[in-house]
């Protein structure tokens, strides 16, 4: 994951896991996928909750959700883990600054959706 991540995929990756319950979410789905509701259980949870943080999870690209359709026509939404690893060093923070423009773009779309919060 970290091979070349500007320094905005830097910080949504960071920001999406330094969260206890996403933390808990990332666990939960380390055992394979899961179905939203189990999933919501699993944690205690409600599922607006949990959606609000698998959303953050996968816009960093850490979990991937599908639409399935079960049996009875129902739509069942899945999530599973990315695999990844997170390792942060300096040369991996200098390598993110370094893939931005040179307007320092690469944070500022993240910045920007943290501020609106």
């Amino acid at each position: 994951m970290n091979e070349m991540l500007t320094s905005g995929e830097l910080l949504a990756t960071l920001t999406a896991i330094a969260h206890p319950l996403r933390l808990r979410i990332i666990s939960e789905l380390a055992g394979g996928r899961v179905h939203v509701s189990e999933l919501a259980r699993r944690l205690d949870m409600s599922r607006p909750l949990l959606y609000m943080h698998l959303d953050r999870l996968e816009k960093a690209g850490l979990v991937t959700g599908q639409l399935e359709l079960s049996d009875d026509g129902k739509a069942m939404k899945y999530f599973e883990l990315v695999p990844f690893e997170v390792r942060v060093t300096a040369d991996v923070v200098i390598r993110a600054l370094d893939g931005d423009d040179a307007d320092g773009n690469g944070a500022q779309a993240l910045e920007t959706e943290e501020s609106d919060k």
